[in-house]
């Protein structure tokens, strides 16, 4: 009875044994499985302080934009200098952008825009002492062929005529103005690029070994660009360039964010417009966007709920915020820091 009593419970202890290690593993399993399905679906920020760096208020009232507008090439181009300037930025904006859209209206630019992370950018290199140039692309998105050597001419016609030549020169480009900045790289000897939402066009070029350093922001959203970005960084890697990226995750909205993000707004506006999202589903009850600015019918809502915007060209600015919570394909102020840390560790 003994003995029996005795197998029974060696084979209970046995079973024990097998079983612990299986149920590890599963959970093992569990954990992998749950952290792959959040990085693919994206990582987001419930902290609204930990992301939103830039406000309205976040540079000195000596940083102030005030551009000049020139024309030459058949091309607009908009500039400003900063007092003792210490580099020169090169800013090439995306599909269906403009030079107009990095600095505020005002007399000197009738035609500016001002939108909320393009200006934002620009407050940011004044602030740390970069001259801006921004050139508008002829077309709607840029001519990886065409533009280059006119680009390149106006750039070193300008920095010549603004007695700037003695200062690294640095380029920033979003989207469209990724990929014609980091083919402009192979014609200008630039300290370092940062490429926005974009992947370049490295598969495309011979790539010397004078390349500059290369810095990728993106949105690990957007997958298919994140596998090319990731392959582009090893390629360079390969070729002696040095190279860095900077995710930029989702956030959440809040009652106020349009309002601190975007002038002219007033924050009773922001307000109604955020219940308006709550309402219709836009967002879900924490705040992110659950799609896309341009996918959602938010415009027709306006009207729907009498919601009135002072000034109608304000409305791209909503959209470009929304967007840019959403965490897909937007231009992004929020790593000037980062971007710009980047350029002056590049600088010779």
């Amino acid at each position: 009875m003994f003995k029996r009593g005795n197998r029974m419970l060696k084979q209970r202890n046995n079973a024990q044994s097998i079983r612990m290690p299986v149920i590890t593993a599963f959970c093992i399993v569990i954990c992998v499985l749950v952290w792959v399905l959040y990085r693919e679906s994206g990582e987001k920020s419930d902290s609204f302080s930990g992301v939103i760096k830039e406000n309205l208020n976040s540079f000195s009232s000596s940083v102030k934009l005030d551009p000049t507008v020139e024309f030459r090439n058949g091309t607009d181009l908009i500039w400003q200098i900063p007092d003792s300037p210490k580099a020169v930025l090169f800013l090439a904006h995306g599909c269906n952008g403009k030079a107009a859209n990095f600095w505020d209206r005002s007399p000197k630019c009738l035609n500016c825009v001002g939108l909320p992370e393009e200006r934002l950018i620009v407050l940011s290199a004044l602030a740390r002492r970069f001259a801006v140039l921004a050139v508008s692309s002829a077309g709607r998105c840029w001519s990886m062929e065409d533009e280059r050597l006119i680009v390149k001419d106006i750039i070193e016609w300008w920095v010549v005529k603004q007695k700037l030549q003695s200062l690294p020169l640095v380029a920033l480009g979003a989207s469209s103005g990724g990929y014609f900045v980091s083919v402009l790289a192979t014609d200008l000897r630039f300290s370092s690029i940062t490429i926005m939402i974009a992947e370049g066009l490295f598969d495309r070029m011979d790539i010397p070994k004078s390349y500059p350093p290369t810095l990728f922001v993106h949105m690990p959203k957007d997958k298919t660009r994140r596998l090319k970005i990731e392959r582009y960084l090893t390629l360079l890697k390969g070729e002696g360039i040095d190279v860095a990226e900077v995710k930029c995750v989702e956030f959440a909205l809040s009652p106020n964010l349009l309002a601190d993000r975007i002038p002219g707004l007033d924050l009773a506006t922001s307000v109604k417009l955020y219940s308006l999202f709550q309402e219709k589903g836009f967002i879900d009850t924490k705040g992110f966007m659950r799609n896309d600015g341009r996918a959602i019918q938010w415009k027709p809502a306006l009207k729907e709920r009498d919601v009135v915007l002072l000034d109608k060209s304000i409305a791209d600015h909503i959209q470009e915020e929304m967007n840019l919570a959403f965490a897909y394909h937007e231009m992004t102020s929020l790593q000037s820091e980062k971007i710009f840390n980047w350029f002056e560790t590049h600088m010779s």
